[in-house]
């Protein structure tokens, strides 16, 4: 049981990092399409490693399972809100950033 424990502490560590990585990207990037890249692939990667370490830390068990179908869910459709998401911001003229002439040192 306590192999279960440390083996499911990397995942969740790693997690942690994804996550506070897409927050130092959403609070540095310039534009929204750069903020949402940045939260989109970073906490679609953590949540599906914090899934995986807490299905670890349960064990095999119907929660186990339930939380595998979770991170599967969760793979799937923040990529594609994310994408949506996107393209509305597209379709209603949000243009995106651009560096200009004069900042180009």
């Amino acid at each position: 049981m306590y192999i279960l424990h440390i083996a499911s502490i990397p995942f969740l560590l790693v997690s942690f990092f994804f996550f506070l990585a897409a927050t130092v990207g959403l609070l540095r990037f310039p534009d929204f399409f750069c903020r949402l890249h940045s939260t989109g692939k970073g906490d679609t990667l953590a949540v599906l490693l914090s899934l995986i370490g807490l299905s670890i830390y349960e064990g095999f068990s119907l929660t186990s399972l339930k939380i595998i179908f979770i991170a599967v869910f969760m793979f799937l459709a923040q990529p594609t809100s994310t994408h949506a998401i996107s393209r509305a911001a597209m379709r209603c003229g949000l243009e995106p950033w651009v560096k200009k002439k004069e900042e180009i040192k």
